[in-house]
């Protein structure tokens, strides 16, 4: 039984806790197009349509933040032809989404070492940055030549920096001093991590920002995600006590049942008292 999506999001909506934030690993654009036969391209090409979805469906939700892994340090180490021709459609994808993303409402971040990318992503990267930097709906995070252990690694350095400077005191350094030094800074952290494809791995993403974070993977590869599976996703993490490494309390919210698939849609029909 499939269950209607505007049912669905005023459930969601209507049982609160919806995650501050999430951060999505956008994996299986590959075997997509492996699948169909096609150019590992047309799987990124596919995935453009999921990234769209996905936008709409957290502005429903009242989602504040979506952090989007778009390309990885190690990404780098693709073939060539491929690294070149993923810049050229992040230039593509900014010109055709940009007015949009700003009827929408959204704002555009970026987290990651931007000026690894070729000059002209980096432009064409800036200018809608720019155009979209008045709005005040959801802040879409693109993280773009991004690494968790580099990110790490770069706020030590900006950390002992400062108190070298004599602006931090060692003795009173905090989480959050040390957290002004991420790519992250001044964004919340993510409540909640989906990863696709059915990879059971972070892949060096968020690493100290998602210490607390709840994780889900979905079987469903990128192109095939949609904005009713992200739903069906926050409905899950919905069912989760989260305890910051404190005792539990009551027991879980009313969360799936034992055994049950975490995105059975016949689940959370029950769960949420959808009618179909």
């Amino acid at each position: 039984m499939r269950l209607d999506e505007d049912a669905l999001l005023e459930a969601v909506r209507s049982r609160g806790c919806v995650p501050r934030h999430i951060a999505m690993i956008m994996d299986g654009n590959g075997r997509w197009a492996r699948r169909r036969c096609l150019p590992r391209v047309a799987g990124h090409r596919a995935g453009r349509h999921a990234v769209r979805r996905c936008v709409d469906a957290c502005g429903r939700m009242g989602v504040e933040v979506l952090t989007l892994y778009t390309f990885s340090q190690e990404n780098f180490n693709r073939p060539e032809a491929e690294v070149k021709a993923l810049w050229h459609f992040l230039q593509e994808t900014l010109g055709a989404e940009r007015d949009e993303l700003h009827r929408r409402n959204v704002r555009l971040v970026t987290s990651g070492a931007i000026d690894r990318l070729p000059g002209r992503a980096q432009a064409a990267l800036a200018d809608a940055v720019a155009s979209l930097s008045g709005n005040t709906g959801l802040v879409l995070n693109l993280a773009l030549a991004y690494g968790g252990r580099q990110e790490i690694l770069q706020a030590a350095v900006r950390l002992s920096a400062r108190i070298v400077a004599g602006e931090v005191d060692p003795a009173h350094a905090t989480e959050d001093d040390f957290a002004r030094g991420l790519y992250t800074a001044g964004l919340p952290d993510p409540d909640f991590i989906i990863r696709t494809s059915g990879e059971a791995r972070l892949s060096n993403f968020l690493l100290w920002q998602g210490a607390y974070a709840e994780i889900l993977i979905s079987p469903l590869l990128w192109p095939d995600f949609g904005g009713r599976d992200l739903m069906l996703a926050v409905a899950d993490y919905q069912g989760r006590e989260r305890r910051f490494g404190a005792l539990p309390g009551q027991g879980p919210i009313d969360g799936p049942a034992e055994g049950a698939p975490a995105l059975d849609p016949d689940n959370w029909l029950r769960r949420l008292k959808v009618r179909p």
